[in-house]
């Protein structure tokens, strides 16, 4: 202990005699007590950096919140196509954009009649229709389209003022029976008009309700004139053609043997050759002859002007022009796709072989006029 206490004192008087005998000495003391300081105010300094790391973090996350609280309007949706061949592709539209929609089916006359009681109070923001006939009664009622949709389809195919847009294409077509008629090309006229022979008498079948019925007897109005078309109409009731509720069952009454003909939009009876193989005892005979009775009319869609959900409404137009879509129509509705670049199904001939009749289906809007046409000659009640 007492050695210890020795050297314990011999240190301290040498600290004591350079601390009084160098100011350089006390110089080094100085800086090293301050390079001790700076190291005890590291931590502090770490800390506060990860304080604000921390605080950005947190800001990122309630913006990524508000943007999942996001949600597309409802899409409200009158369609005068029938649920069995558009459901399908809307609920594509649906699923690849996570728009909610709300469709109101009907015919598209029924459709065109309730859009114009409801006026400017319509909740519907997208009119489908099924043939330009529609479109062109509720025109007052369109918006006008952007041209970057517009543009997507012929010149043909839509309003020449933009109101809407026809979607797919579909020809008029005489359906006959195979079993009564083995070759059309000499068995069947050339030309609708000529069906009014009374030898075709008990053999003819047709859909006077239905919307693209009206929309070629409104080509005919057009073509023909109002006495010639009256005189066709006269001519296919007296020859007591058969009445179907519209082109479906037309066409499976020629399958059928019911008729021997029947006027239908084409598209029909590939849906019934594709359920029931080649057996199906139909087949689709496109007039050489031209005239109305082979024009190619569209379905076509238009936004409405009183529509709060303009922009939901022109994406769903632009998804039904879209090449998926097209495809879609093309094979599996056996509709003519508009936009170009998308095949069409090679069951069809090419549309620029037919005979196709001049007439702009944009003029197709009269409706109210076929209609007292129809009732006036006994093909409507």
């Amino acid at each position: 202990m007492k050695n210890l206490f020795i050297s314990i004192f011999i240190s301290s008087l040498a600290l004591f005699a350079l601390a009084c005998g160098s100011t350089e000495a006390e110089v080094q003391v100085v800086k090293e007590v301050q390079e001790v300081e700076v190291i005890k105010e590291v931590p502090v300094e770490v800390v506060r950096e990860v304080a604000v790391v921390e605080e950005r973090v947190k800001e990122v996350e309630v913006i990524k919140e508000v943007e999942v609280e996001k949600t597309p309007k409802t899409l409200v949706i009158y369609s005068g196509r029938s649920e069995s061949l558009v459901g399908p592709i809307i609920a594509q539209f649906s699923e690849a954009t996570g728009t909610p929609v709300e469709v109101k089916y009907g015919k598209t006359a029924a459709m065109a009649a309730t859009l114009l009681e409801e006026g400017d109070k319509t909740p519907a923001d997208v009119f489908f229709a099924q043939d330009p006939g529609g479109l062109g009664a509720v025109e007052s009622m369109l918006a006008t389209l952007p041209a970057n949709i517009t543009e997507l389809v012929p010149d043909w195919a839509d309003s020449p003022d933009r109101k809407w847009t026809g979607i797919s294409g579909r020809a008029r077509v005489v359906v006959y029976n195979t079993d009564a008629i083995s070759d059309p090309a000499t068995q069947l006229p050339d030309n609708i008009y000529d069906f009014i022979d009374p030898k075709w008498k008990g053999k003819i079948g047709w859909p006077p309700t239905n919307s693209s019925f009206h929309a070629m007897v409104t080509g005919m109005r057009q073509t023909w004139g109002e006495e010639k078309t009256k005189t066709w109409l006269e001519g296919i009731v007296a020859n007591g053609a058969n009445v179907y509720a519209k082109n479906t069952p037309t066409v499976e009454a020629a399958g059928a043997g019911e008729i021997e003909v029947g006027f239908v939009n084409h598209y029909y009876l590939h849906r019934f050759i594709a359920a029931n193989t080649e057996s199906f005892k139909a087949r689709n005979y496109f007039l050489p002859g031209g005239g109305p009775g082979s024009v190619v009319l569209v379905a076509g869609a238009g936004v409405l002007e009183a529509s709060d959900n303009s922009d939901g409404a022109e994406a769903f137009i632009k998804f039904m022009l879209s090449k998926p879509a097209q495809a879609y129509f093309a094979n599996e509705t056996y509709e003519y796709p508009l936009v170009e670049g998308v095949k069409k199904n090679h069951l069809l001939p090419d549309l620029d072989t037919l005979n196709l009749p001049d007439i702009d289906i944009s003029d197709l809007g009269d409706i109210a006029a076929t209609q007292k046409l129809l009732q006036e000659t006994g093909a409507l009640p």
